[in-house]
């Protein structure tokens, strides 16, 4: 245990001198966090000024939390939405759905297949087997930006390009998942298909798929999930989606316009996670 102790120590200590780690600087400008956070959780999209209100008939004195149930409130904010960053937003948002849902959907559809063909209790070959995981492995070990980089070098910059990234992300882990749930099913069926006749195809899809197409589905719908978050910020590789907007509204110090592309996009993934999470209950 001592040297175990003297060990972490020592390693604790290396890491701070090679990564240059300085709690005085952390002392010196960590009120500055504060101040960006505060502007960050002030978008503009709620920034309705005193003569908006004035404007639609209210007294900018009387406005309380009670005011969202006078429908002159909701005409000063959505007065205000128009006005700010907020109309900016909604096509680089609808990029990055379109792009989540379209690799997400693809991809999972490829993993299946390659799925079956990488379980060993499906596939005697062991080559092909063995081929097959080592190529799923390379995949899963290049990150979504290098191959969403990768990909606007060799297509072009835009939304294509960041699509074919999250095809590739999800392949890898789709597959990967499916095979290891595959090679754990129950496989008295498939085995008396064969026995009847029936090809390795035709044996799983007959046997096999009822046992597994509720975790497919379910590990499709996680895909989606993460892929929502991962497709914002493909935009700072020239990827498509909202990564590019966060990425200017960063270099201009716009922290309020950027307070509204983050609330934006988290209410887009809130509500692409409760759909998920209902339509994953319902599958188990």
């Amino acid at each position: 245990m001592p040297l175990i102790a003297v060990l972490l120590v020592a390693m604790v200590w290396l890491s701070i001198k090679l990564t240059g780690f300085d709690l005085g600087i952390i002392a010196r400008r960590g009120h500055q966090f504060v101040v960006i956070l505060s502007q960050i959780f002030s978008p503009d999209i709620f920034n309705i000024q005193e003569s908006t209100f004035t404007k639609f008939g209210m007294d900018p004195g009387t406005v309380s939390l009670l005011s969202v149930f006078d429908g002159r409130w909701w005409q000063a904010l959505w007065h205000t939405m128009t006005g700010s960053f907020a109309p900016k937003v909604f096509s680089p948002l609808w990029d990055t759905l379109r792009m989540s849902i379209l690799g997400s959907f693809i991809g999972a559809t490829l993993a299946l297949p390659l799925a079956v063909a990488a379980s060993t209790n499906i596939n005697r070959n062991k080559a092909t087997v063995s081929v097959i995981r080592l190529l799923l492995n390379i995949l899963r070990t290049l990150p979504t930006l290098v191959v969403a980089k990768i990909f606007a070098l060799i297509f072009g910059l835009g939304t294509f390009a960041g699509t074919l990234a999250i095809l590739v992300f999800t392949l890898g882990v789709i597959c990967k998942m499916m095979y290891e749930s595959i090679e754990t099913i129950d496989m008295g069926a498939f085995e008396a298909m064969e026995s009847f006749g029936a090809t390795k195809l035709q044996g799983f899809w007959s046997a096999s798929m009822k046992q597994i197409l509720p975790t497919y589905l379910s590990y499709s719908l996680y895909a989606l999930e993460m892929n929502v978050r991962a497709a914002s910020i493909l935009g700072y590789v020239g990827a498509g989606g909202l990564g590019l907007l966060i990425d200017e509204r960063i270099g201009w110090r716009d922290y309020n316009g950027l307070g509204t592309v983050l609330l934006m996009l988290f209410i887009l993934v809130v509500s692409i996670e409760s759909l998920s999470q209902y339509l994953r209950k319902k599958l188990s």
